[in-house]
């Protein structure tokens, strides 16, 4: 790979020239998340049940007795094998971070429609300790606009991303927050899908400082589940990463 080779102190000048656009961003991101937290709420009023580890639980419930919760909208269908990677691996982060939301009265939960045994065995192999619930019989994932069913698909074009988009799967990622007061009553926050919750993927920060960014064969092209990468394997983001059991190509291309 071949760069410009200059002296420290241009090195220095140039550095300190990107520290201005930098400081730009970061006041701008400080800007927007306090727009975010503006945003106007809904109120929830139709009782959603799940199947969890521990039964059947509402909406409410799921908040583990704090007045946040955080859904991750994850991809993996009732008929799937296995969850999606890219899903897999925004989940990766979450847990990692699971251990001090929980102390800041934030609760995480990831939320898909397979059934709860197929969550709970994927769950335990992939060593997270955030809880599954299965949306499995509610309309949570279509109200939410992540998963689409059959007559949706046949028209083409579903809503999505606060957009008519064509999917080219039924089943989406995303991120919804939720918060409830004292009285028991839930509200609805906050959504991002398609690349909005790409801040909170701490891997994609860092390789953003690297020589090779994050060095793509297409969106993520090098990316597998953490129990999948092969050993001291140096040069596996050019790997084959076929996903013979959760067809997540559709959304690993939406960029918007």
């Amino acid at each position: 790979m071949e760069h410009q080779i200059v002296s420290r102190d241009e090195w220095l000048a140039a550095r300190k020239a990107l520290l201005v656009e930098e400081k730009e961003l970061t006041r701008a991101r400080d800007r927007l998340s306090a727009k975010r937290r503006e945003l106007p709420w809904v109120r929830i009023d139709k009782e959603y049940v799940f199947d969890t580890a521990e039964g059947r639980r509402t909406l409410a419930d799921l908040f583990e007795g704090r007045s946040q919760l955080i859904v991750q909208h994850f991809m993996f269908g009732p008929d799937w094998e296995q969850g999606c990677v890219g899903c897999s691996f925004g989940a990766d982060h979450a847990d990692a971070a699971y251990q001090h939301l929980r102390h800041h009265d934030v609760t995480y939960v990831a939320i898909a429609r397979a059934p709860i045994e197929k969550l709970e065995t994927y769950r335990k192999r992939m060593g997270w300790r955030f809880n599954f619930a299965s949306s499995y019989g509610s309309d949570f994932n279509y109200d939410f606009s992540v998963s689409f069913r059959r007559e949706d698909m046949e028209k083409g074009k579903v809503w999505y991303n606060y957009a008519m988009i064509d999917p080219g799967s039924d089943e989406l990622p995303g991120d919804s927050v939720f918060y409830k007061d004292e009285a028991g009553q839930v509200y609805h926050t906050y959504s991002e899908y398609g690349r909005g919750g790409e801040e909170a993927l701490s891997a994609y920060m860092l390789l953003d400082v690297t020589p090779k960014g994050r060095n793509e064969n297409g969106p993520m092209g090098w990316m597998k589940r953490h129990d999948e990468y092969e050993a001291a394997a140096p040069h596996s983001c050019h790997a084959d990463n076929t996903d013979r059991q959760a067809p997540t190509a559709a959304a690993d291309s939406i960029v918007l």
